[in-house]
């Protein structure tokens, strides 16, 4: 068993290999490179000053880490944080990153495959499998890094699960799989680990015929549940002003997947049709799972496996729950574009599939069987034609190797054993994978950002202090994205933080709606033509610019966006700085009087105020204020909720200016007294208090478990009857 599970890991090593030697960047493209590495970069510099980033002021668009998938309370995350500012070549740190959590997946999946009974061999063909499949492998592998983390922890959770429910092991194992599965700070993983768990009580029930093995389970889900509330507490109760402040329900046809292109999960040529940002027809086989799927469904003794139907219950309502989600609605809430739960579906289709065919698979009647597997094998070149008939020769040699491989399969089935077939099965995976990523080359969804951080910022400008760039992405041609073109001036996504340099703008998926209404600026940071007016027109309560309340120190203009706007004369307290060699590129503004960010603290401005600043962090601000008639000091801090004012250690009511900047008003005849505007993530009383209780809950769980056992209890065993003893044909692969 460890000896299947130690080459499970080495196969996703050669597997991670042969897509390398495809694409060397295929682990570092997307949101990657331009979300969360550089976030990792600036999260290990903030903890090794010594602190938690809750909140980072200075960043307008991104600052708010409670809120983004920072994975502040996930301790293997704040780890790989620690570690990033350390490494230069950012790529290779994602990758080695992702191949260890994409080894920690295929474990999942073959102990879940153990956990049903499935033999050791073919437990780790799905492991190795998995990494491998389309949506994975394209997407999340990629480019999500949260959901290929999430993932990689709620399998084995999924096994931890099923272990706990049949008196195999204990709480601890499921409580700490789930909560790191949900602390990663994405909702995809929580929601699913929740379905995971749905399917497992029901499938227990139903195997077992006990409730108390279910309630039990139920109780450490809840538990774990309440430790891993503070992840996603701020949002739930900041939402109200965020980009994706809905509830609602909405079917769409975008990245809704319909069952005709889920289900063709076969052969590697496959280019699914559905609506997406590259149009109809995909580029890239996301719907793939494995090439041994489908066909070897006809090498499954059936009659043999539906004695085993109870056991795999569970298997089979995650799959169903996943098939029918992918086909919408389109959006729930914060969940939106079904197709992201493909890998949910490959995962439990893998699983099935690979504990029938090392339980239960045969080769008797093999000529029978291969009929029925070259009709299945016709039946997905028919949909895959369909869905793209400009590449029908290549669909066929794809169903042609498909079935060459798979007579090689059974024949070694029927020779050598199911070890040798398992190893054919593991060892066609790589050149597929290598095929399928080198076929989708150049990558549509690269952004090309420089992997060296001290190459990038050589070649950067230094800019000193809090920044603003307008710009847009969309006008960035092919050449110009390499560090010796536009990425040596212009930053775009969380980009700048791979530089260490301070930006309003970053890449965010739950932006300030109203911040960013305000600047028109978008989730990649790019804005409108019309930002230049907008960051430069008073605002109209205050009289002062969106620049001034920002205190921004300087304002970088994309040449391309605004080709002659240094031809004008500068705003009123700004002037034109050139800087050599980045000409072509960026036009540059910078104030007259010298950097402003960190002049009286975050006092922006004051209105028949008399306000000093006293003491300034990221989440508070201390003013010694005054005001014989009363008046009001707007901050340059976001109004995320959150914030607490107090007046003298008395607390006070505070609003906003354009919906967007920290105001207060100063009572009348206010004398030198201490104004505090200090920010905590909203619910984190709640959050703690539920951390606590699901910690002693777990205990409590533990003691129990502890205290049940026995003696005679030390040797696993399943709380319904095993099945009778299999009489294993010797012709079988099994």
């Amino acid at each position: 068993m460890y000896r299947w599970g130690a080459l499970t890991a080495l196969g996703v090593v050669l597997g991670y290999a042969a897509v390398l030697l495809a694409n060397a960047r295929h682990f570092y493209t997307d949101d990657t490179e331009s979300q969360y590495a550089p976030l990792w970069v600036m999260l290990g510099h903030r903890l090794r000053d010594g602190h938690l980033p809750l909140l980072a002021p200075d960043q307008w668009m991104t600052g708010n880490y409670t809120m983004e998938e920072a994975g502040l309370f996930n301790p293997p995350q704040l780890l790989i944080d620690l570690i990033a500012p350390s490494v230069d070549n950012i790529a290779l740190y994602a990758t080695i990153v992702k191949l260890i959590f994409s080894i920690i997946a295929a474990l999942g999946v073959y102990r879940v495959c153990l956990a049903y009974g499935g033999r050791a061999a073919w437990s780790a063909v799905a492991g190795i499998a998995f990494p491998l499949t389309g949506w994975f492998l394209f997407f999340d592998e990629a480019s999500w890094t949260t959901s290929l983390t999430g993932t990689a922890w709620m399998l084995h959770a999924w096994a931890a699960s099923v272990r706990y429910t049949r008196g195999r092991g204990g709480p601890i194992p499921v409580f700490v799989y789930l909560y790191l599965a949900i602390s990663v700070e994405y909702v995809f993983p929580a929601v699913e680990s929740a379905l995971m768990l749905l399917a497992v009580a029901v499938g227990e029930l139903v195997y077992q015929r006990k409730w108390r093995p279910v309630a039990r389970l139920a109780l450490v889900a809840g538990c774990a549940g309440l430790a891993g509330l503070m992840t996603y507490l701020p949002s739930m109760l900041s939402a109200k002003v965020s980009w994706r402040g809905t509830s609602q329900i909405n079917n769409d046809q975008f990245l809704t997947v319909p069952w005709s292109e889920s289900l063709n999960a076969s052969l590697p040529s496959t280019l699914p049709a559905f609506n997406s940002w590259w149009g109809y027809i995909q580029p890239m086989p996301v719907t793939y799972i494995a090439w041994f799927l489908i066909p070897a469904l006809a090498f499954v003794d059936w009659g043999r496996a539906r004695a085993a139907w109870r056991e795999l219950t569970a298997v089979a309502l995650f799959a169903i729950m996943f098939l029918m989600w992918t086909a919408g609605p389109g959006t729930v809430g914060p969940l939106r574009w079904p197709s992201r739960v493909l890998p949910m579906l490959a995962v439990g289709l893998l699983v099935l599939v690979c504990v029938l065919i090392g339980r239960f698979g045969t080769v008797s009647g093999w000529r029978g069987r291969a009929v029925a597997a070259a009709v299945l094998i016709g039946l997905l070149w028919v949909r895959t034609f369909s869905a793209d008939p400009h590449d029908a020769l290549w669909h066929v040699l794809s169903a042609l190797a498909v079935a060459a491989v798979g007579a090689g399969a059974v024949w070694l089935g029927r020779s050598r054993g199911a070890g040798a077939a398992a190893a054919l099965a593991i060892v066609a995976m790589f050149p597929i994978a290598y095929g399928q990523v080198a076929a989708a080359q150049p990558t549509p969804m690269g952004w090309n950002l420089p992997v060296s951080r001290s190459e990038a910022k050589a070649a950067f400008p230094d800019f000193p202090g809090v920044t603003l760039q307008l710009g847009d992405r969309g006008l960035l041609q092919p050449g110009d994205r390499t560090v010796q073109a536009a990425y040596g001036s212009l930053v775009f996504g969380n980009y700048a933080k791979d530089l260490e340099l301070n930006y309003v703008n970053g890449y965010t998926p739950n932006g300030h709606y109203w911040f960013g209404d305000l600047l028109c600026m978008r989730w990649d940071s790019s804005v409108c033509p019309d930002a230049f007016r907008r960051v430069f027109t008073p605002e109209p309560s205050t009289g002062r610019t969106l620049v001034d309340l920002m205190k921004v120190d300087r304002v970088v203009l994309q040449r391309a966006m605004f080709p002659d706007a240094d031809a004008r004369p500068a705003p009123e307290g700004w002037k034109w700085v050139e800087y050599p060699g980045h000409e072509r590129w960026i036009s540059v503004l910078e104030r007259e009087g010298g950097p402003v960010a960190t002049v009286n603290g975050r006092v922006a401005d004051a209105h028949d105020v008399t306000a000093t600043s006293i003491g300034e962090s990221d989440t508070a601000s201390t003013v010694r204020v005054s005001s014989p008639a009363g008046g009001r000091v707007v901050f340059a801090r976001l109004g995320w909720p959150g914030y607490r004012v107090t007046l003298n250690g008395k607390r006070i009511p505070f609003t906003t200016v354009a919906k967007s900047f920290v105001a207060v008003d100063i009572p009348a005849g206010t004398t030198d007294a201490e104004l505090t505007v200090a920010w905590r993530p909203p619910g984190w009383k709640i959050g703690v208090a539920a951390a606590v209780a699901g910690l002693i809950g777990l205990g409590v769980l533990q003691w129990a478990h502890v205290r049940s056992r026995r003696p005679e209890d030390d040797e696993p065993a399943a709380a319904a009857p095993d099945p009778e003893p299999e009489r294993v044909p010797a012709e079988a692969l099994s």
